[in-house]
């Protein structure tokens, strides 16, 4: 058995499978940023003289600063000390283009102190954004994958899970400025064995990008208190969490819903949070829901009394960030009153697929991050 693993034909296999494996790992190093940067750089280099002899050629058709090109892709691809290399290949190329085509005379082919500006200019720049992307440890490669992936992990974690049928539930998010980014977010879970559906509705202070960096920190974090602590200690414990993390602009508002799914009776804990507003398909009427609590994040030992009710059969409850409501050129009661005017139309038709259109109809052009919630019990 040893003699047969040591044949001419068996180390050939090894050595052609030690080459697929360091082949096949390279290439997921570089796609991930953390490979050498050096077929980038050969291929950046090569192009130089590329454009050199182009614009020794034809310099009509070929500008002396074409060379900005490579200069622009190796800021994008290379690291610092590889674009280096590539500025000296650039200027040498520059002064050779110069040289042969006799500087700074008239006509579009020269080499003008301008072309120079313009390719210093550029480097510079790129440069700049090299060590940027160096110092924060993201490669480009990677760089716009990792928002990408960010993004979906909210919205996945912000999915409201599925109800008994009877119920129906969505959510409507819009961030400011049409980012993809808010500083609003959900965590929804089904407790209790599934008879108990717990809904936390949060305000980052700040707005869009500015807060999307603490929203996504806390939304990992109320996503693993929920569920883990009985109701009434889940705003206690989220206080807690913001208080130790000692941010000059840390606090939130919160809202907490608690909702068993067989009986219809909720319970809302607020943190400093707008009203909720539930309507009785009795009276046809829209109740404020407004329980007492103050901010998160704001001073330890703080109390969070729920307010009560019960969704029967054709009631609705809407939940929602002051975003939607409230803006410096409308007072809160002004805009829930236009909300609930606006969700009036849906009562004989159906609230499905009305989150978005509500959003749309109250606060369309409003330069802050809006969330819109609604429970309903068909």
């Amino acid at each position: 058995m040893t003699g047969a693993a040591e044949t001419p034909t068996a180390r050939m296999r090894k050595a052609l499978h030690r080459a697929r494996t360091s082949v096949r790992k390279a290439g997921v190093d570089y796609f991930r940023g953390d490979g050498s940067d050096w077929v980038a750089l050969t291929a950046l280099l090569m192009s130089v003289p590329a454009l050199a002899l182009g614009t020794i050629a034809q310099p009509d058709w070929c500008s002396p600063a074409a060379l900005v090109l490579p200069i622009v892709a190796g800021g994008l691809l290379l690291r610092p000390a590889s674009l280096l290399g590539l500025y000296s290949a650039a200027a040498a190329a520059l002064i050779a283009e110069a040289q042969i085509l006799d500087p700074y005379e008239e006509g579009a082919e020269r080499v003008t102190p301008g072309t120079i500006l313009v390719v210093a200019a550029v480097a510079f720049f790129g440069l700049l954004i090299a060590q940027f992307r160096s110092r924060v440890g993201v490669p480009w490669r990677r760089g716009g994958t990792m928002l990408f992936d960010l993004r979906e992990r909210i919205r996945v974690q912000s999915k409201l899970p599925k109800l008994p049928h009877g119920w129906h539930r969505e959510m409507a998010l819009r961030p400011a400025g049409g980012q993809s980014f808010s500083g609003d977010f959900v965590v929804a879970a089904r407790t209790n064995g599934g008879r108990t559906l717990e809904v936390v509705l949060t305000d980052v202070s700040g707005k869009g990008m500015d807060a999307a960096s603490r929203a996504l920190l806390l939304s990992g974090a109320f996503g693993g208190l929920l569920g883990s602590l009985p109701p009434h200690d889940f705003l206690h414990a989220a206080n807690g969490y913001l208080l130790r993390q000692d941010w000059d602009e840390g606090f939130a508002t919160s809202v907490h819903l608690v909702l068993d799914l067989d009986s219809g009776d909720y319970e809302l804990f607020s943190a400093g949070h707008v009203p909720g507003l539930h309507l009785s398909a009795g009276s046809g009427r829209w109740e404020e829901k407004s329980a007492e609590g103050p901010l998160l994040g704001v001073y330890d030992g703080a109390e969070f009394d729920p307010a009560r009710g019960t969704l029967r059969r054709g009631d609705v409850l809407m939940l929602f960030t002051d975003g939607l409501v409230e803006t410096s050129e409308r007072e809160l009661t002004e805009g829930m009153d236009r909300l609930t005017g606006e969700a009036d139309r849906y009562v004989t038709s159906g609230f499905h697929g009305a989150a978005w259109h509500l959003i749309e109809a109250v606060a369309k052009d409003v330069n802050d991050d809006r969330a819109l919630l609604l429970i309903c019990r068909d």
